[in-house]
């Protein structure tokens, strides 16, 4: 009888030891799934890994591979599906790393492009016809953010939920296909993902899985994604593809680079500080931030990993009023109250971890004791949304992926610090801070 008792018992214990500050007395997490391994079935001048990211104002670049090299780098385009009244030519590389070659990579930037609008497109002059959605110019506008994503069962499950809802633009903070130096897990992603990048943009930034390189052998760092996924760092002032910014419909969003030089001084550091400096607030209301390892976590997988950054860059978010701050990494997820130097403070980020979508090495299960600065912790699978309703409120769900269901089991309405007048001094406050300071 004792013995039934206990086995009745099991799979409550087993959730409230994995539970952490909300309980989830209907669920139980589950372990990592196989990788899948998607082929190209097209012919060698058809286009694979088809994906879209944002390029400046107004324009987008349409990136795919083919295995033919004579295949011309040429998007055709318009807004009537099979009626192209517009061309452009773009670039195109590839890249070898050992034995490996990569197909010839096309990049091509189309536009100028018309707000909200539905436009089809032809890759090259062979192959199928995609299609995708121009984001709005004004508010609302939607973010879909899935941090180390991978290409597992899981990753196809997330991509599901995410697709039975639309939104406007995707972001990844680091750790996509990991590839791991196996240069065809790269091809296999590219072509897991077209479904939805190709409909979408997606803007990502680089992982720890993204670096790639052999110590001692050879240095590859950042080839296959650099290569492969160039995102708008030109247009918007940077020399990294590994840090870029852009803007959607009055929110700026800041692309960061956790495994590049941060420190003061840097490349990167100097035109973080220019870029969010450049941002008008009357016009930009919300200023995002996105990078792979996070500088808040109370998940002992990834420690303190981001504590070199943080203390190199925090200053500089914190100064500008970023409203939140996205991380992935850990795999698990994490909502953080609004942050400054390790204390509770209204005037600084909301600090969010959704290294979830989907990644080969499973969950991180451990978190440490409860704290009063992380409001909702789960290791589960999921992705999440950002709502910008207007230039004053925002709503953010984080949706648990539970296979054929996906579950709201963290929700939060946020407000644009620009609506709060205590972390804006006013001039007078200024001069005043600096009278006392020169009397000092």
């Amino acid at each position: 009888m004792a013995n039934h008792f206990f086995h009745l018992l099991l799979p409550l214990f087993i959730i409230l030891s994995q539970t952490t500050l909300t309980s989830q007395f209907d669920y139980i997490r589950h372990p990592p799934r196989p990788l899948i391994h998607t082929p190209h079935l097209g012919s060698e001048s058809d286009p694979q890994q088809v994906h879209i990211s944002l390029a400046g104002k107004d324009h987008m670049r349409v990136t795919w591979i083919t295995e033919d090299e004579d295949v011309a780098s040429m998007v055709e385009y318009g807004k009537v599906s099979g009626e192209y009244d517009a061309i452009a030519e773009g670039e195109h590389t590839s890249y070898t790393f050992f034995f490996y070659r990569s197909g010839k990579i096309h990049h091509v930037k189309i536009g100028p492009l018309e707000s909200s609008s539905t436009y089809y497109y032809r890759c090259g002059g062979h192959g199928p016809e995609f299609s995708f959605n121009t984001p709005p110019s004004t508010f609302p506008v939607e973010f879909v953010v899935v941090g180390d994503l991978g290409q597992t069962e899981w990753t196809a499950s997330t991509l599901a939920h995410v697709g039975n809802k639309d939104y406007d633009v995707f972001i990844l903070p680091g750790d996509l296909s990991y590839a791991n130096t196996h240069q065809t897990l790269w091809d296999s992603f590219g072509r897991l993902v077209e479904e939805y990048a190709s409909h979408r943009p997606w803007m990502v930034t680089g992982g720890n899985h993204e670096i790639e390189f052999f110590p001692i052998i050879k240095h590859h760092t950042f080839k296959a994604y650099n290569a492969r996924w160039v995102m708008p760092y030109k247009e918007s002032g940077s020399t990294s593809n590994l840090y870029y910014s852009f803007d959607v419909a009055g929110s700026h969003i800041v692309m960061l680079g956790s495994y590049t030089d941060f420190n003061e001084g840097s490349d990167q550091y100097t035109w973080v500080e220019a870029d969010l400096g450049k941002v008008d607030r009357t016009v930009t209301p919300w200023v995002l931030a996105v990078l792979h390892a996070p500088w808040y976590n109370t998940n002992k997988a990834h420690k303190g990993e981001g504590e070199g950054m943080r203390k190199a860059m925090e200053d500089l978010l914190y100064k500008a009023r970023v409203d939140v701050v996205f991380a992935g990494h850990v795999h698990a997820y994490e909502r953080f109250t609004r942050i400054y130097d390790k204390k509770a403070d209204p005037c600084g980020p909301v600090y969010i971890t959704i290294g979830d979508g989907g990644n080969r090495e499973g969950l991180a299960l451990k978190f440490e004791d409860t704290s009063e600065l992380s409001i909702y912790r789960e290791a589960s699978f999921g992705h999440g949304r950002l709502r910008v309703v207007d230039g004053t409120r925002a709503h953010w769900s984080w949706h648990r992926n539970n296979d054929s269901d996906s579950f709201v089991a963290d929700e939060v309405w946020l407000q644009s610090l620009t609506t709060t007048k205590s972390c804006w001094p006013s001039t007078a406050d200024k001069d005043e801070s600096k009278k006392k300071g020169d009397e000092l």
